[in-house]
């Protein structure tokens, strides 16, 4: 990226509309453009990060033996209808259109319905199961306010996972694998050391779900743990019935605010039931599927890693979702002459900011975006045949020989 060429532009301030801290710096920045409450469009540098948490997502997942599709947006009513969720007064936050042909269909705000009911034409014996799919899917929730940024919109990106099991036990074990791929893609995001696997109510599934919540002051949920961190529940589900079921006494658990990034149901036969998701087992007797879901918004990851990692200066990315790792600056004509032939030899993992600007303005832009690294290469290095690297995470400065400056990586 050349920033001479592309239309983004950074900001020294937002609206006063805007009161959250990770889409005001967002905005700023020059990632994301705010449209109306609920609803961002992501630019080049904020698109590039979506997809490279998508990314990290996908690997897992795959690991896993999950299967990638795409679901579409529009939603067939029949199915929705079938398991009673088509009510307004059921689901509250449908978005809904009237077909000029007649009928209605709605936007989705998940997706266990359809994929539930595309399977019932893949899915007739036990050697169909196990099934893993997930998509990458912009869902619609008509939330009566939105806020937080983009950790609560209207319109947002979320990984959606459904696993089909024969019975109980194959479900559990798949679960487990599914709860081990979180944890590594919450480490793998930057988010390991405060995301922790978060005991929560079940709702109409069953007695209890798991969510997985990052301790941030910014979070909406109250979370509660003991001093290792072994146990977390979440606030709607502290009663003596949990607290016995999981061995602590409530003066032994803290309580912290919390960011939910994903989440994991045991569906049981919820869906598959009233869809009719059948299947003919080993003795040729009709079972109904077993099933489970799990989520993570990864536009909600984006703006909960923005909140735990920036800082009075701007954004501050971890490497593997960076959109690019090195912002370079050439100051004087062979400084500037030698940041485009390393931004040519590399463009996919350099921001060259090759505007008609001052060095302090291009140094303030490079902290306000959060690139890992700056490079400085000018008079003052050249002199040494060298180019300044600073660290944006850790603020460590060092020089390093042009001859040994690698940008390939």
């Amino acid at each position: 990226m050349k920033l001479s060429n592309t239309f983004v532009k950074t900001f020294r301030e937002v609206g006063k509309e805007e009161t959250a801290r990770n889409a005001e710096l967002l905005i700023r920045a020059g990632y994301i453009n705010k449209e109306m409450a609920g609803v961002y469009t992501y630019l080049p540098l904020g698109l590039k990060v979506l997809k490279n948490i998508e990314n990290v997502v996908r690997e897992e997942l795959n690991k896993i033996g999950c299967e990638e599709v795409q679901m579409t947006a529009l939603q067939n009513p029949e199915p929705w209808q079938k398991t009673n969720r088509w009510d307004d007064k059921v689901m509250d936050v449908w978005f809904k259109t009237d077909l000029a042909a007649g009928g209605q269909l709605g936007l989705a705000p998940t997706h266990e319905e359809p994929i539930t009911n595309m399977l019932k034409k893949y899915i007739s014996s036990y050697k169909d199961l196990p099934v893993y799919v997930y998509q990458f899917q912009t869902k619609f929730r008509n939330e009566l306010r939105a806020k937080s940024g983009i950790l609560r919109t209207r319109e947002f990106l979320m990984k959606d996972l459904y696993s089909f099991c024969a019975d109980e036990e194959s479900h559990n074990e798949f679960y487990e694998k599914a709860t081990q791929a979180y944890y590594r893609i919450f480490d793998r995001l930057g988010l390991g050391d405060c995301t922790y696997k978060c005991f929560a109510s079940g709702g109409a599934f069953s007695k209890y779900s798991h969510e997985f919540q990052t301790f941030l002051p910014v979070g909406e949920d109250t979370v509660y743990f003991n001093k290792d961190r072994s146990v977390v529940l979440n606030e709607e589900v502290l009663n003596d019935e949990v607290l016995a079921d999981l061995g602590v006494k409530r003066e032994e658990l803290e309580s912290t605010t919390a960011a939910e990034v994903g989440n994991i149901f045991s569906l049981k036969y919820k869906f598959s039931e009233p869809l009719d998701l059948v299947f003919n087992d080993k003795n040729g007797e009709r079972k109904t599927v077993f099933m489970g879901c799990y989520g993570i918004g990864i536009s909600r990851v984006m703006g909960v890693v923005v909140e735990k990692y920036a800082d009075d200066k701007g954004l501050v990315w971890p490497e593997e979702i960076a959109p690019y790792k090195y912002y370079i600056i050439g100051i004087g004509k062979k400084g500037e002459q030698i940041a485009k032939e390393l931004h040519d030899k590399n463009p996919a993992n350099i921001i060259l900011d090759d505007r008609d600007a001052r060095p302090g303005q291009k140094f303030a832009d490079a902290e306000l975006m959060g690139i890992p690294y700056r490079v400085v290469i000018s008079d003052k290095t050249l002199a040494e045949d060298s180019a300044e690297i600073t660290n944006r995470k850790t603020g460590e400065v060092k020089t390093v020989k042009l001859v040994d400056l690698k940008v390939e990586e």
